[in-house]
């Protein structure tokens, strides 16, 4: 997981892309053929637009003719130096709301990764640098339209509000494939500093103080399971996300932010269609501080969705998406009693129906309507002021994306 504030290029960042640079350049002098003949390079774009008749998201989207501040461009690169050895990154722009500064291009990932084993039983290796995080089913690819079922991912689990803390992590990751007579079993572990950025800040609270979250040693996980030839997989993702506050001066003071997710996941496909559910436990203590009292609580997500593929290039979905910020005040009257905002900002109830349509493998458009009670997944940077947002609202989203 890894370290970073705001968008600029840090130190981890810089030594990251030196190793990059080196192994390249080092595999390039060592190679007996021409390594750029393994050389690969893809991109992809993706603009929406979205309406909304109350609160907003990525964007003005309730007022005028909607927001089109949701916007991502990638590129991405692969090379290897060595049978064994694959070095990669990407590079990305993303949009998605606010003022439009976070749209400046950052390193969404860059590794090499080391094969030590590989057989028709099993592979084993090592990745050293920037690794996507094994969350869930969607976490790895979550920035590619084409890997997503819809234009949002369940929001419940796969939050846009605090994305940078789960996206990637800076450190070393392992990974395990064997492979049984009934199925596959995968396995990955990564080791480093989780992603603290802006969005984690506004969400939690802390950007009306001086201070800064800064990263500690964090940890992820997941075993996953693949059932005869993927007809059903089955994952257990979880980890443990840290890092200080570092306060200039007593308000609100040096504290502890510690964030621990459990996340089940099932998916049963056949030919033409597909059904999903993933459920999770969300642990996050906030500890240590001057001016507010010890925060503990552990939230609970799920959904259940349904996909169906026809006429070769068209797919539709349906959805319930559920999140709770508090198992003990699940419809958030607590929280509203003391004063620390509405009731419905502690809890979401989304439904969503969605239709892709891919006329050309470089090409998708698609379209989807949320009907939501609550705001509790709801941008912050958006909505600035939450008493001003609505209990009840209603989102319908288009997207254009290409790939190459």
């Amino acid at each position: 997981m890894i370290a970073s504030k705001s968008y600029r290029w840090t130190d981890t960042r810089l030594g990251i892309m030196t190793i990059l640079l080196l192994a390249v350049v080092g595999g390039s002098a060592r190679a007996e053929d021409n390594v750029l003949d393994s050389l690969q390079l893809h991109g992809f774009l993706s603009q929406a637009l979205i309406l909304t008749d109350d609160n907003d998201f990525f964007g003005p989207s309730s007022r005028d003719d909607g927001s089109f501040k949701f916007t991502e461009i990638g590129a991405n690169v692969s090379l290897r130096p060595h049978e064994d050895v694959l070095v990669a990154a990407q590079v990305l722009s993303r949009r998605a709301g606010g003022d439009g500064s976070e749209a400046s291009p950052e390193l969404d990932y860059g590794l090499i990764d080391y094969q030590i084993q590989s057989s028709q039983r099993r592979n084993f290796g090592i990745q050293v640098g920037r690794f996507k995080n094994p969350f869930g089913f969607y976490n790895q690819t979550r920035d590619v339209a084409f890997t997503r079922p819809s234009i949002l991912l369940p929001q419940s689990i796969y939050f846009d509000r605090t994305r940078s803390l789960g996206l990637a992590g800076d450190g070393i990751s392992l990974y395990h494939e064997e492979r049984l007579q009934a199925g596959t079993v995968r396995t990955q572990v990564g080791f480093g500093r989780t992603r603290i950025e802006e969005d984690v800040d506004r969400t939690l609270g802390l950007d009306r103080f001086p201070g800064s979250l800064e990263a500690d040693t964090s940890a992820i996980g997941q075993v996953r399971y693949e059932h005869d030839g993927g007809r059903i997989i089955t994952a257990l993702s979880a980890a443990s996300a840290n890092a200080d506050y570092d306060s200039p001066g007593a308000i609100p003071g040096d504290g502890d932010f510690h964030f621990q997710p459990w996340v089940l996941s099932f998916q049963y496909n056949q030919e033409k269609w597909s059904l999903t559910a993933e459920y999770a436990l969300r642990t996050l203590e906030l500890k240590g501080f001057n001016s507010f009292p010890d925060k503990d609580k552990t939230g609970e997500s799920w959904y259940v969705q349904y996909t169906r593929r026809f006429l070769d290039d068209w797919q539709w979905l349906v959805r319930y998406d559920s999140l709770v910020n508090d198992r003990n005040d699940r419809d958030g009257e607590a929280f509203e009693a003391s004063g620390a905002g509405p009731a419905h900002s502690q809890f979401a109830k989304d439904v969503t129906l969605g239709l892709q349509w891919t006329p050309h493998p470089r090409l998708m458009l698609a379209g989807e309507y949320h009907n939501v009670d609550g705001t509790g997944w709801l941008p912050t940077q958006d909505n600035p002021d939450p008493t001003e947002t609505s209990r009840y609202w209603n989102m319908v989203l288009f997207q254009l994306s290409l790939r190459f």
